[in-house]
């Protein structure tokens, strides 16, 4: 094989007979070409960079910004002020937040993507910051701790001081009294204030115009001493000035106030329970109550309104209210019967609802639910699985999502519900129209012996199955039409991936059967580790 570089001719480029072939003294000449060669092509790229630096300040070509990063704040900017105006809730943004936040890293590198995509098409080549690699660090960081709080919150909330047991764990002995009873004469329709915040309140009403509070104290001490010390700071007061009565205990953390308050028939009461358990029974002028425990109330007469302060709460019930029942916040469960007025909820549901017999409109509203009816002479049960409606009045809007089984049966009035990845079963209780809709699921309606309408529906990858006689078409995508009686109403339904199936149901009254009576309930006892209070004469307080 010859040693000879390529393209170099015998004898060093020097026919014989005036040379002769050296090898070493051509692979020396030969490097010596390549080294000029590279260190001409090496002096050319530093005079390129050197002229753009001195044109654009930058060494590889002209900086410019990413847009990555002033878009990432607009958004950031336009969410904040939205939540600060009320138009998004905020911890239903951060709860959605922590399970999505992944798709703002998608949309950032595919932003960037596009970006390299249109800069390797100039004939001047860019160079684009990152100042916005920080950002995204940031709130990748914000998305992961969104997580971690919404998945923590209930382990935190039942370790914290809910029930205020919390300084129990470290040992401290504890210490309890029944401290003097506190009583006054106040006007009629007065508002009684009730501030306890740590102990459970149980709220009775009385006759005359006398409120009455009694109260059981518990220290967390090493010493009776010490535990006196925190009696006396946490002893409730009792003040009246006119038609306004506060009940305040002062707040402790080495303590709690369980309070038991009588108050008059005629007065608005209001509850700020912070940690625990509030009930009440007989009130003659509505209450409204903020607490973080349970809320148990009975035989109310006037509005209801109950708010849930952020953290852990474990149920709210209502029987026998003479008005409104409005919530507001995330509660564990819901138990509602005999309302003589409206129900109206906002907030997340975690676990079970009930709500029967109300005589007025129903509105539940949580961040997969959106459920809104005339009248409930039946019943709705509600948890994360399944929702079923049983003889609702008037008209019904339903828009949820991933319940496995959506139930609206016995409905007198046009219905209209909407689910994604889910059942559909609506059955009305006469000639009424339905409109439902579903992404990924069975629709089914059960229609009445007196059924009358134009039927329109639609599915793609699924089957239409009808026991009334109606024109079935298509292949992969189905279309079912006809008339059923007159056609006085429509049946409009459309599935994504599901079976449509119309089918003949049994007969209904004209109306909804009236309630059942509802029997007479006892008041609630009081607030758990009360004990009766000693015979100290009753002390009055007014101010």
């Amino acid at each position: 094989m010859s040693s000879v570089p390529p393209n170099m001719p015998p004898g060093g480029g020097v026919p014989p007979p005036y040379g002769s072939y050296d090898p070493k003294t051509q692979w020396r000449a030969y490097r010596e070409q390549q080294k000029a060669a590279w260190r001409a092509q090496r002096d050319a790229w530093k005079a390129q960079r050197y002229a753009y630096k001195a044109q654009y300040g930058g060494s590889y070509g002209p900086r410019v910004p990413s847009l990555v990063g002033p878009v990432i704040l607009i958004a950031i900017g336009i969410l904040a002020l939205l939540m600060m105006s009320g138009r998004i809730n905020a911890d239903e943004f951060w709860a959605w937040y922590g399970h999505w936040w992944p798709l703002m890293l998608i949309a950032a590198g595919l932003a960037l993507l596009g970006e390299w995509a249109l800069d390797i098409r100039r004939k001047v080549p860019m160079h684009r910051g990152g100042s916005y690699v920080g950002l995204i660090i940031f709130l990748a960081f914000l998305g992961l701790c969104a997580s971690g709080w919404h998945g923590a919150r209930p382990w935190f909330s039942d370790w914290g001081p809910h029930n205020n047991d919390f300084f129990n764990t470290f040992g401290m002995p504890e210490h309890d009294s029944d401290r003097p009873a506190l009583s006054a004469q106040i006007p009629a329709n007065s508002t009684v204030e009730i501030q306890n915040p740590r102990g459970d309140v149980s709220i009775t009403a009385g006759d005359g115009q006398t409120i009455e509070v009694q109260s059981h104290v518990v220290a967390y001490a090493d010493s009776d001493n010490d535990a006196k010390k925190v009696f006396d700071e946490e002893a409730p007061h009792l003040t009246v000035q006119g038609g306004t009565v506060l009940v305040k205990s002062e707040s402790n953390t080495r303590g709690r106030v369980n309070l038991t308050v009588t108050v008059p028939r005629s007065a608005k009461v209001a509850v700020d329970s912070g940690w625990d358990d509030v009930t009440a029974a007989g009130l003659g002028n509505g209450i409204d109550v903020t607490a973080r425990g349970d809320i148990h109330l009975n035989s109310i007469i006037g509005p209801v309104v109950a708010h849930f302060t952020q953290g852990r709460h474990d149920a709210f019930s209502a029987h026998d209210v003479q008005g409104d029942v409005t919530l507001d916040g995330d509660v564990d469960d819901i138990t509602i019967s005999a309302i003589k007025g409206r129900v109206i909820q906002s907030g997340d549901i975690p676990g079970d609802v009930h709500i029967e017999d109300v005589s007025g409109s129903v509105h539940l509203h949580t961040s997969v639910t959106d459920l809104q009816l005339e009248q409930l002479p039946g019943d709705i049960t509600l948890d994360n699985d399944d929702l079923r409606v049983t003889e609702a009045k008037g008209a019904v809007h339903l828009v949820t999502r991933s319940k496995k089984d959506v139930d609206l049966s016995q409905i007198y009035g046009d219905t209209f519900v909407e689910n994604k990845n889910g059942n559909v079963s609506v059955e009305p209780a006469g000639a009424y129209s339905v409109e439902a809709k579903d992404s990924k699921g069975d629709v089914e309606v059960t229609l009445p012996p007196n059924a009358s309408a134009v039927v329109d529906g639609h599915t793609r990858n699924g089957d239409i199955v009808t026991e009334y006689a109606l024109t079935v078409s298509g292949e992969e995508s189905k279309t079912v039409s006809g008339k059923i009686g007159s056609g006085s109403t429509r049946i409009t339904l459309n599935d994504d991936n599901g079976d449509l199936r119309i089918k003949k149901g049994p007969a209904f009254p004209a109306t909804p059967p009236p309630p059942a009576a509802t029997p007479e309930t006892p008041a609630p006892p009081n607030a758990r580790h009360l004990k009766a209070p000693t015979a100290t004469p009753p002390k009055t307080v007014t101010q």
